[in-house]
């Protein structure tokens, strides 16, 4: 993949506004077309979805990375061989196991914009809250989390009112019944994004019943992403308090 030198909406011979993209592995085309002008597009590095991606794929796409450290690529539901091939490519990359990410460069950004608050209604929910953390904190905001705060006791979540309050977005994790994002709106300004994961019983259907329920939340402010979505709830709060 290399850098065209105009795009589709500019007139021919005009130079590109993007930066030039270095060679690429040849075998990486195919099976893969990275978007490296992403960031001077929209903002936002292209991140790199790992599951089902086999460890060579995923080492491919490593090593052309490498070519761009001006642009920070999160590798996202990363196992442990995808994490070993990445590593293998990048050694310096920073790896969350607990998240299942890993972000190339390593260091974080200086963070910008507004505030980030993440909380996880229980233990079992802070792998998507690290995931929705660790993505607000490479896409430059400074981010805070807040575990084991769910509805069973809601002293718990009352007792951060402060932090909650001092935030200008708020991702929420939560499994099971999935009411913790409705309580939270009730008691903030800032918007709520609110991430069902697949965290209960039987009739949880892996994070399908606190979909629903966040869904039809009674507060309003309260927008939803997708089970398990911790990348996709980090992702908008750095949006939603982006630099203005």
């Amino acid at each position: 993949m290399t850098d065209r030198p105009t795009t589709p909406d500019l007139p021919a011979g005009a130079p590109s506004p993007y930066p030039r993209i270095p060679e690429v592995p040849a075998d990486l085309a195919a099976f893969a077309d990275l978007d490296l002008r992403r960031t001077a597009r929209r903002g936002y590095p292209e991140a790199v979805y790992c599951s089902g991606k086999t460890p060579a794929q995923v080492a491919a796409i490593a090593a052309a990375v490498g070519q761009r450290p001006d642009v920070i690529t999160l590798f996202t539901r990363a196992g442990a061989e995808h994490a070993d091939a990445v590593r293998a490519a990048l050694p310096d990359a920073h790896h969350d196991p607990d998240a299942a990410l890993l972000a190339w460069p390593p260091a974080l950004p200086p963070p910008a914009g507004g505030t980030v608050l993440v909380v996880a209604a229980g233990t079992s929910d802070l792998p998507v809250a690290r995931e929705a953390l660790l993505t607000a904190r490479y896409l430059g905001r400074e981010a805070d989390l807040i575990v084991d705060v769910g509805v069973a006791g809601l002293h718990r979540i009352l007792g951060h009112l402060p932090a909650l309050r001092a935030a200008q977005a708020i991702v929420v994790a939560a499994g099971m019944d999935g009411a913790l994002p409705s309580v939270v709106a009730g008691l903030v300004t800032a918007p709520v994004i609110a991430v069902p994961t697949s965290v209960g019983y039987g009739a949880a259907f892996n994070g399908l019943a606190p979909l629903l329920a966040m869904l039809n939340a009674c507060a309003p402010g309260v927008a939803v992403v997708n089970i398990d979505n911790g990348y996709g709830a980090g992702h908008l709060a750095a949006q939603i308090t982006a630099p203005r």
